[in-house]
């Protein structure tokens, strides 16, 4: 049972982070159900966006956690995180879009908000506490790095799309465009 209802949420973050807007069928398609079948799991969409967006906090959190826990060297404490979300791939730019879609205005009283920055929590202090010890530049604001992270994790999810690239160089690659970025 969990297996389906889990195959139903990776299909759904595959499909919407393409389109939003895709109709259900697509979702079950991709699953490998039926619609009556995704029906039994999620009652419509909202439920099932809910549960994508609980789910992909969860997975790049502790993934994140795990990358810091990993080592004690602050620079490659952030290069593992880095590949921590270069590895939850589609889920963290899946999560980074419907948090900014519509021109989002961020408060960290909202409670949508406060469970996005929860998921990066351990990033962001990581990034703070690079700066207050002169590792990286202080010129940059923790949100600008965190969107230059967001890009280049996106950017690297794409070139993944070509079976040339591998996941190892794209890490690499990514990693290198991030760090010359943040003045490591």
């Amino acid at each position: 049972m969990k297996d389906t209802e889990q195959s139903i949420i990776e299909a759904a973050i595959l499909i919407f982070n393409e389109d939003l807007s895709a109709p259900l069928e697509k979702v079950a398609e991709k699953a490998q159900i039926t619609r009556r079948t995704l029906h039994r799991y999620f009652k419509d969409r909202n439920e099932l966006m809910l549960k994508c967006k609980t789910e992909i906090r969860k997975a790049c959190h502790k993934a994140m956690q795990k990358a810091y826990d990993s080592t004690e060297d602050p620079v490659k404490r952030l290069e593992y995180m880095f590949y921590a979300g270069v590895e939850c791939g589609t889920k963290d730019t899946f999560l980074h879009k419907l948090h900014t879609l519509h021109d989002h205005d961020h408060r960290a009283h909202d409670k949508e908000c406060a469970e996005y920055d929860d998921t990066f929590s351990v990033w962001k202090s990581h990034l703070q506490y690079l700066q207050k010890e002169g590792l990286i530049s202080s010129m940059m604001t923790v949100e600008w790095m965190h969107q230059l992270f967001q890009g280049i994790v996106g950017a690297s999810v794409s070139s993944r799309n070509n079976p040339k690239n591998d996941l190892e160089v794209v890490k690499k690659l990514g990693w290198f465009s991030f760090s010359r970025g943040i003045g490591l």
